[in-house]
This record gives C-alpha cells, sequence and structure tokens, in this order.
C-alpha cells in the first residue's frame, strides 16, 4: 500500500492513449479552445485558453479533462444499434453504453414498445410539446445537471415557471445542499468563501471527507505547492487514499523522478460519519489551550456560548468512541491549527453524504470562526463541487425556491405572475412520482436514475412518469431503465464547445467563465436553449404574451441574468468585456457576511448524531479514479489496487476476523438492498468501515435524508457481509 501513489506516468500513459485514439488534431482543439472544463467544479479554460486556469496557470489540464473530452468527440451512433430491444441495451455496462458514441438523432421509445425509434427533430419537439400539454403542472418537475449552461439554466426555470410549477431541481440536493443550508446559516451565503489565489496564501489546508486526487486532480497541484514551502495539509478521512498520501504530479518534473510528492502533511482516518466528532475535538483542544481569536469571536460573531458549552459538554471518551481516533491524535492536528495564520477549510461529499450533513458543514464553519479564519486573505471556506457549472445552475435559479427579490424582478420586467406553491426537492419529486402524482420529467443531463438512492425504488418511480424527455450528449443506463412502462424522449444536445452562440459557467471559486463554443462535430444535435426555447414557443402560444423567441439570443438572456440578480450585474456586457471575474459579494477577504447584523454565527447541533450499532458493518459509497459522477470511463480503479467495480474495500483484520481472505466472493446486505458477489479486495480503512462503488452500491442506500438538506444518506450504511 504504502508504494501506492497517485498520479504519474501511468496517468501520462492513459491521456497519451486517449488522445491517440480521439487524434491528437481533435484533442489539441478540444483542449486549447476558449471553452470551461466539463469535468469538474475547480474550473478552467474559458478566455485565457482551454488549459489555464484564472491564474493563468499553464497547463492547468488534467485527466478528468481528457476523460470528459474524449466522450465528447465519439463519433456518432451508428442508427442499426436502435434496431436492439431495451434489453439488449441494459446488458451493456455503464461504460459500454457510454463508449457507444454520440446521440446524433432524437430517440423515442413509446410506452408500448421495447425499442428507440430514431426521429425527426420535428416529431420530437412535437411529441415533447403535446405530453406537457396535456399535464397539470403540478404533475411535472424539471431537473438539470451541473453540465448545463447558465443559460440553458435560466431558461430551464423560466419555462417550467411559466408553465406552472416550482418543483425545479439540480443535482446539488443530491451533493452539495447540505453545504448550501450549513453556510448560508452561518455566514448567510451558500459557497465558497476564498478564490483560487487564496491557496498560495494558506499555510494550513484541511481536507474533510473528499478524494481530489480523483475528483479534483488540479487541486492537488495547489496542495503539493502549499506543502512545498512549508503548509501543513491535514486530511481527514477514513480512507487512506494513495493520492493524497504522495501524489507523481504530471506537469512537475521534479515530482515526476522523485516517486511522487508528499501530499499530507497529517492523515487522521475517523470511522465514517463520525466528522462532527472530530471537529469538535478540535474545538475543545482549542477552547482548553486558550487558541481562540477572542477579539474576532467578540467583534463579528454571535452564538459562541451555546456553541462552547456543547463541545464542553462533549467528553473525550464519546469523541474516541465514535471516531475511533485516540485523543493525542485529535489533539495534534488541532495543535497544527492552533499555530496557523490562515488556513483553509476543504470538503467534499464525504461530509454532506449523511443524516446529519448540515450539522458537519456548520461544525466545519464554527471551527473557521473559532480562529477568524474566515473574512481574510489566505483562509477561508471551500466546498469542492463537483461538476463544472453545478453552482452556476442554482446561482441563475435552478432550484424551487427563489429570493423574493428575485421573483419581484421577473414578475416586473417580464410582466408575468410565478406560482407560489412550494417547489419540491429531487427525492421529493420522486416520492412524488412513485406515487402516481409526477406524469412528465424534463431532465437536462445527468442520469437521475443512477443519482438517486434505493436503485429498484428509484426505477420504480421513474417507471411511474408518462413520459420523461431527456437532453442529453450520450446514452447512460438512466435511459434505457425505468420505461418499461412508460414513454422515453431523448432529444440529442451540443457539447459545450459546441455551441454556436457563447455560454457561460461559474466554478466553485464562484468565478464565471466566458465559453465561445464554435467547435462542429456532428450535423443532427441541437443547443439546449434552441431546444427549450422552440418548446417554449409551443406551450405558451395562448398562456402568456411573452415572445420566447428573443430568448435565442444568449446575449439576451445574459441581460436578464444581469437585471434580475444584481450580483451577475457583469453579465451583460461579458460578450464584449471577455471580462471574467467572481460573482459579486462572495470572496471574503473581510469579515463582514451577509447576514442581517453582518456577523457570522456559531450553530450548535439540534443533536448530537450517533453510529447504529446495530449493524456489524457501515458502509460508504465512493467513485473511483477513472469516473466522473455516474459516467463510467475506466472499469478498474488504478488508485485502489486496481479494484473492479465490483469490490468491496475492506481492512485485512476485518476480513480475517470474518475468515475470508482477499479475492474471495461475498454478499453485501443492508436494510434497503443487496449485492451478491463482490470480491473483497484489501484497503486501508478502519475496522468496521467498508467501501463499495457509485452507482452500482447505491442498491443498499435508503430514502432517508438529512432533515434540513434533503440530502439523502449515501454514505453511512449499516451492512452485514456473508460468504457469497
Amino acid at each position: 500500500m504504502s508504494n501506492i501513489i497517485g498520479g504519474g506516468p501511468k496517468k501520462v500513459l492513459y491521456t497519451l492513449n486517449t488522445i491517440k485514439r480521439i487524434g491528437l488534431k481533435n484533442s489539441a482543439k478540444a483542449l486549447r479552445s476558449n471553452n470551461a472544463c466539463k469535468a469538474c467544479g475547480l474550473g478552467m479554460g474559458g478566455q485565457q485558453g482551454g488549459m489555464h486556469n484564472e491564474l493563468g496557470e499553464f497547463p492547468s489540464v488534467c485527466n478528468k479533462s481528457v476523460q470528459a473530452q474524449s466522450t465528447d468527440i465519439q463519433p456518432a451512433i451508428p442508427l442499426e444499434i436502435f434496431q436492439h430491444t431495451m434489453q439488449d441495451f441494459r446488458a451493456l455496462s455503464a461504460y459500454e453504453l457510454e463508449h457507444l458514441g454520440r446521440l446524433n438523432t432524437p430517440l423515442y421509445k413509446d410506452k408500448k414498445s421495447d425499442k428507440f425509434e430514431p426521429i425527426t427533430w420535428g416529431k420530437a419537439l412535437g411529441i415533447a410539446a403535446v405530453q406537457l400539454k396535456h399535464t397539470d403542472p403540478a404533475n411535472s418537475f424539471f431537473y438539470a445537471s451541473g453540465r448545463a449552461s447558465n443559460e440553458a439554466g435560466f431558461i430551464l426555470q423560466l419555462m417550467a415557471r411559466i408553465y406552472g410549477t416550482n418543483n425545479i431541481n439540480n443535482c446539488s440536493f443530491y451533493c452539495h445542499q447540505a453545504t448550501g443550508v450549513g453556510l448560508q446559516s452561518v455566514i448567510g451565503s451558500g459557497t465558497s468563501t476564498i478564490e483560487l489565489s487564496d491557496l498560495q496564501h494558506c499555510d494550513t489546508f484541511f481536507l474533510i471527507g473528499a478524494n481530489p486526487a480523483s475528483n479534483h486532480p488540479r487541486l492537488i497541484h495547489q496542495l503539493k505547492a502549499i506543502r512545498e514551502r512549508g503548509g501543513k495539509v491535514i486530511v481527514i478521512n477514513p480512507a487512506k487514499e494513495p493520492g493524497l498520501v504522495k501524489f507523481s504530479v504530471p506537469k512537475s518534473m521534479g515530482s515526476m523522478l522523485s516517486g511522487g510528492s508528499e501530499i499530507a502533511s497529517h492523515y487522521v482516518q475517523p470511522n465514517i460519519a463520525s466528522d462532527w466528532y472530530v471537529l469538535t475535538g478540535i474545538a475543545k483542544y482549542l477552547l482548553n489551550n486558550d487558541q481562540c481569536d477572542m477579539a474576532y469571536i467578540e467583534n463579528h460573531t454571535e452564538g459562541v456560548n451555546a456553541y462552547i458549552e456543547q463541545c464542553q459538554s462533549t467528553t473525550w471518551q464519546v469523541i474516541t468512541n465514535e471516531t475511533g481516533l485516540s485523543q493525542q491524535a485529535i489533539e495534534t492536528i488541532a495543535a497544527v491549527y492552533a499555530q496557523s495564520k490562515t488556513a483553509v477549510f476543504s470538503w467534499g461529499m464525504g461530509v454532506t453524504h449523511h443524516l446529519n450533513g448540515v450539522e458537519n458543514v456548520e461544525a466545519i464553519a464554527n471551527l473557521a470562526l473559532l480562529r477568524g479564519m474566515i473574512g481574510k486573505v489566505g483562509a477561508g471556506l471551500l466546498p469542492l463541487r463537483g461538476h463544472s457549472n453545478v453552482q452556476g445552475i442554482g446561482t441563475v435559479g435552478v432550484k424551487p425556491e427563489l429570493s423574493e427579490s428575485v421573483i419581484q424582478a421577473m414578475e416586473a420586467d417580464l410582466k408575468i405572475t410565478l406560482p407560489k406553491t412550494k417547489g419540491l426537492d429531487t427525492l421529493a419529486c420522486l416520492r412524488l412520482a412513485e406515487q402516481g402524482g409526477i406524469k412528465t420529467a424534463l431532465m437536462m443531463g445527468g442520469n437521475l436514475f443512477e443519482a438517486s438512492p434505493n436503485t429498484h425504488w428509484a426505477e420504480q418511480a421513474l417507471d411511474k412518469i408518462d413520459g420523461k424527455i431527456y437532453l442529453t450528449t450520450t446514452l447512460n443506463r438512466g435511459h434505457v431503465y425505468a420505461n418499461d412502462n412508460s414513454a422515453s424522449l431523448i432529444l440529442p444536445v451540443m457539447a459545450r464547445d459546441e455551441e454556436q452562440k457563447a455560454t457561460t459557467q461559474e466554478s466553485m471559486f464562484n468565478y464565471v467563465r466566458l465559453s465561445d463554443g464554435g467547435i462542429t462535430r456532428l450535423d443532427n444535435v441541437r443547443s439546449e436553449t434552441d431546444i427549450l426555447v422552440s418548446l417554449a414557443q409551443a406551450l405558451f402560444t395562448e398562456k402568456t404574451a411573452i415572445d420566447f423567441s428573443v430568448f435565442s439570443s444568449h446575449q439576451h438572456i445574459r441581460e436578464k441574468l444581469a437585471a434580475f440578480i444584481p450580483s451577475l450585474s457583469f453579465l451583460q456586457n461579458i460578450s464584449h468585456s471577455k471580462q471574467e471575474q467572481a460573482v459579486a459579494g462572495r470572496i471574503l477577504h473581510s469579515p463582514v457576511f451577509s447576514t442581517a447584523n453582518k456577523k457570522a454565527r456559531f450553530k450548535s447541533a439540534a443533536s448530537l448524531p450517533s453510529n447504529d450499532i446495530a449493524h456489524v458493518f457501515t458502509l460508504a459509497t465512493i467513485r473511483s479514479e477513472g469516473q466522473f459522477n455516474s459516467i463510467i470511463y475506466e472499469e478498474h480503479d488504478s488508485y485502489r489496487n486496481n479494484a473492479a467495480r465490483d469490490s468491496l474495500l475492506i481492512s485485512e483484520q476485518s476480513a480475517l476476523d470474518l475468515g475470508f481472505k482477499e479475492g474471495e466472493r461475498v454478499n453485501v446486505i443492508s436494510a434497503h438492498g443487496e449485492m451478491r458477489g463482490l470480491a473483497l479486495v484489501y484497503f486501508d480503512v478502519p475496522e468496521g468501515n467498508v467501501l463499495a462503488y457509485y452507482p452500482e452500491a447505491n442498491v443498499l442506500t435508503g430514502l432517508q435524508v438529512d432533515p434540513r438538506s434533503q440530502t439523502p444518506n449515501f454514505k453511512s450504511i449499516g451492512v452485514s457481509i456473508s460468504k457469497a
């Protein structure tokens, strides 16, 4: 295990082989064009060129960038493929479906048919319009992934609201909604408080419940730089991820030749779902050793007394029992933080995918407030967003609830009345569907079927939706399942760099990029905005006086966004100025917060989390190095002992205690489902903790959610293990 590192020559060779497969000319054109990266929310590209970040660093490219491009550069799926039945398509793995090629014709699967029928655009748009017209808006929902542009997201939510529903969702309800709710409660804003340049000035970086070596590789370069200037990187994660221990950074010859750079200066491995207790233990050390910034707390915060009382009343015995860590291990990293002058706290879905996800996020923010680490250069909060524009999609209104000021601005300018009914979150929409209450769903990107918990239930719920309308670039398992008794319409769309009109995207640093588009690969795909505008024109001929044709202009859309959302006012001129910048009011370099009294609020947990001891093991779902969200690019995980996707990662001691050896096949059973015949792979995780790959392992997850964010519990599942 100690010899395994992340990155390195193997990733360079993988990239080289991928580029050979898709063609050097195509690869160079795609990667160097003035378009935002299609992968993670760290962001790169835009007007500085495809392989630059906002600091101008070159080459800011990674394996994830190449993987995303490799999908989009594929040729069209031959029409003969669609002579096959749904069962034939279901026999393909996610990897095989993704690599069939690009969709280049609309497809329709009638509820009485078991095949996709290639159809014309005219027929496809007619089917979609009829489906929506014959549905009560209360029985519909609209969904967008983080792949879509700000312009498409704005049109989607506007069309849905004029249609008559607030059942409008994006994929953040399954990832960082807990972050948004938690940060909103503490600082009045739900996104990162830092910009990329702050990472050049921090001396301590906390990485909690995330694996950027696989999911945000360009961040590793920043962490390497922190270590090289004498800073500390503290990783808090149940799994000992090789790429977070050492990483051979491809853009650094020294890192490659030396066999990899050390990333983590300190690495602690608590039990799954015990983050709140780790963070509380760090706070106890600071409080007991007078290491808090009392002047900052007095001048810029409120609610600290109740928080201190909860920290002090939570005993070390409880903390060590829950976390599986010694008091000394927690106090060691607390002492490092106590000496820090500028600290950044970063986290991923290992923090949010629990029944107390919001309170985990609040605990991180509390810890930053104790030492005045929000509101100065080089310090702050950095949620690691997954998809490249998931944050932007939320900013432009793809969510169930808009602020009253935005609603008023839209109603006054467009001379419309928007629905006042409460919109449902993503899982609530599926619950309603399972009860027969959703008749039509429009899904722009993503793979809601495989992203949802409790896979068999999700399939049943989606199949009860009479008509599903998908906007997508490729086929995934969500398109070929959940349609035995219902109809599916699949509309092929342009990739971001194929758009014929410039689009914008927002990174996890709140930085908005302008993508030029302009690459032509296929001859029968359409822009998402053009599809949505065409649908709206067909829908609203009698309902509203709005002429939706004006929204065919992305410049017009950006002018409306600038008018409705003051923090996006710069979008009005971005197509002319080419000036990319951060959303106003989010980066905090002074401790003035977006709350009524401009103070941050310490938040105490309403009830203390507790591990369920009724089961033997706690399972977390994970992503492999060779995947992005639910998209599978490689069948094996090169960073985790080359584990196949049908693997259960377990400590050697836990396996031996069960009487098993590595490679044996086991069944894993939860209260919600089972996975049969998984291969045991030894991995460095605490005893009693196991890992399995998402989305396959979603069959083990249930419908329990964090009550404040409605985020499903994907990462603390009680399971038992038996011989296959």
